[in-house]
């Protein structure tokens, strides 16, 4: 799996070498989120701190995201990522993303420590079509999603096989709303609120999750 960490490596140093001369930005941010709910499924236990770091210039963006349970499952993850978008029109956006997930645990140098995955998006005014493939270990499972933004309201569908489902048959694992607002503090601050309603067919559970971000 010597790939798939050299690849990984090469996400990680772009970090120091994707300067193209358009407007940067470095931004960073946490989420605290009272459950950790990954496209239907429900990862660890106990609220989870979630940290991340993006830098941005123009249609380039690389980033890291990190999600860390407050238990004895801890479920933690740490993800490198890097994306490009390209506009087609005024509300017409093409975005495509390459995920490194790894699991802190077993070494960061070592391959099979290492789960890649394309994917690709594409906004069309509030609608956003998004297609997946995490690959491991020689084999593949795939994610398609649909979200709808109505505004402050999100409505969500997403469907999968391997890891996403019971039987690694393809079906819906992700279905749900979701909704944010502002939480204001004075007049010179305030907190952001999300929270979602998700619904996973395939186990037959349901979750509640909501989260605030700095």
């Amino acid at each position: 799996m010597k790939k798939k960490h050299l690849i990984a490596a090469n996400i990680l140093l772009a970090f120091f070498f994707c300067s193209n001369g358009q407007a940067q930005e470095w931004t960073t941010g946490i989420d605290i989120f009272s459950s950790y709910i990954w496209r239907g499924t429900k990862i660890g236990s106990g609220p989870a701190f979630q940290p991340s770091v993006e830098y941005n210039a123009g249609e380039f963006t690389i980033g890291a995201w990190g999600s860390f349970n407050v238990s004895f499952n801890e479920a933690a993850e740490t993800d490198i990522y890097v994306s490009y978008a390209i506009n087609m029109g005024e509300f017409n956006v093409l975005t495509l993303t390459v995920t490194d997930y790894y699991f802190p645990g077993s070494s960061w140098f070592e391959g099979d420590s290492h789960y890649l995955e394309p994917m690709l998006s594409f906004e069309i005014h509030q609608l956003t079509l998004t297609g997946a493939y995490m690959m491991n270990d020689g084999e593949g499972d795939t994610y398609i999603e649909a979200d709808y933004q109505a505004g402050p309201v999100n409505l969500f569908v997403g469907a999968g096989d391997g890891a996403y489902t019971m039987n690694s048959k393809f079906n819906v694992c992700n279905f749900g709303i979701g909704t944010s607002k502002e939480l204001k503090i004075n007049d010179f601050f305030s907190i952001p609120v999300s929270g979602a309603i998700i619904l996973n067919p395939s186990s037959e559970q349901l979750y509640i999750t909501a989260g605030i971000s700095f």
